[in-house]
């Protein structure tokens, strides 16, 4: 049964969903963010402030994740090691992702990362929306009660 969500907070759209949700859920949060973002915790939400370097958070997260966490991220990478340490992963658009997603993932990312550097302008992703908290909420209430595991078996 996963417990706790840790998020990668400081670019993270759905804090205001996570703490409802781990409230009602009975889990905790943990949120984890750089010194340029402050963060207040509240009931059920513990949060983390590292240093401002490039890779501080995710290497704090990497750290602290337990195999019955649920990371909340839109980083790839940190998805990819979130999925080796047995986290469930979820993006704050409510995508959950897997062990046979997170290949072609970093590979796109790899990609544009390439084209970018190469000069090409690429498309950024759609705007942020209502349905995507609504999904976002939606499936990490699934994720914390357990519903997700009981669907795999």
């Amino acid at each position: 049964m996963r417990n706790r969500v840790v998020v990668d907070g400081d670019a993270c759209p759905v804090k205001p969903e996570i703490a409802r949700t781990v409230r009602s859920c009975g889990a905790t949060a943990l949120l984890v963010s750089s010194h340029a973002h402050v963060l207040v915790p509240e009931d059920r939400v513990q949060v983390v402030t590292v240093d401002a370097g490039d890779q501080a958070a995710d290497l704090y997260i990497a750290n602290v994740l337990q195999p019955s966490d649920v990371l909340v991220t839109g980083d790839y990478g940190l998805a990819a090691l979130g999925l080796s340490r047995g986290a469930a992963v979820l993006t704050p658009r409510g995508k959950e992702i897997r062990d046979t997603d997170i290949a072609g993932l970093l590979e796109q990312r790899h990609f544009s990362a390439k084209l970018r550097r190469g000069g090409v302008r690429t498309k950024g992703p759609p705007a942020f929306t209502d349905e995507d908290r609504i999904r976002f909420q939606q499936k990490l209430t699934a994720l914390l009660r357990g519903e997700q595991e009981n669907r795999n078996r």
